[in-house]
């Protein structure tokens, strides 16, 4: 597919928002290539952004793994991979697509293009596992590395980001000590206060008669929570 210097221009405004040139226009171009348009397209039949997308899932999930991995790194196997699925998922690379605006590249059909398909989470994700493939070939794998980690650094500094992905303290506190200790944990709720409509929880998590963290929350599960979020703090897992 030739490409016009309208479209050249087009993505040399996405090249210096990523600050990355590529050496091949016409494969970076190629990952913005939906099926929908090479339906209407005879002469590109075959030449979608599958391929590339194919290439990109498998990179960016060794990506993501090594990130995570180094980043986090007194977090169990357990937790890394809950924490690899909530972040190598439609729904996220959705999410990191829009953050350089992938979807104003994309080429599609007339059809695809009224249905709104530009703003559909699928789309989006295929395109941005196609523009990481074709970054994998243009350049090489730290490039990509070093690209993602700078599009999630701020989730990553982020001590909140744990709680977003996996959301579930209780389970984590338990894989650890697990994972450790090899033994188990058990929550004492301390007292109760206010009316029923409004009642507070105060909870203990605690291995025998040591106290780990203490919660608190407007249920007893949510009390729970905190006190093995409490827990996992002092112990400097998250």
């Amino acid at each position: 597919m030739q490409i016009d210097n309208k479209r050249l221009i087009e993505l040399s405004n996405l090249e210096s928002s990523i600050n990355y040139i590529f050496k091949d226009k016409k494969l970076l171009n190629n990952a913005f290539i939906h099926t929908s348009y090479t339906n209407e397209h005879v002469n590109l039949h075959g030449k979608s952004n599958e391929r590339l997308e194919f290439l990109g899932d498998a990179v960016l999930e060794l990506v993501f793994s090594e990130i995570i991995y180094k980043y986090f790194k007194k977090v169990d196997e357990g937790i890394l991979t809950k924490l690899r699925a909530n972040l190598v998922c439609e729904k996220s690379f959705s999410e990191l697509s829009d953050k350089i605006n992938l979807s104003d590249y994309l080429l599609l059909g007339k059809g695809e293009e009224k249905s709104g398909g530009r703003q559909k989470d699928s789309i989006k994700a295929d395109a941005f596992e196609a523009f990481n493939g074709a970054l994998y070939i243009d350049s090489d794998y730290e490039q990509v590395y070093n690209f993602i980690y700078d599009l999630i650094e701020d989730k990553l500094i982020n001590t909140e980001t744990i709680k977003e992905y996996v959301n579930d303290f209780k389970s984590m506190l338990q894989e650890h000590l697990h994972k450790y200790k090899n033994i188990n944990c058990n929550y004492e709720l301390i007292k109760e206060e206010g009316l029923s409509h409004c009642k507070k929880f105060y909870v203990n998590v605690k291995i025998g008669n040591k106290i780990l963290g203490t919660g608190e929350g407007k249920n007893k599960k949510l009390a729970e929570q905190m006190a093995a979020k409490d827990a996992l703090k002092k112990m400097n897992v998250i």
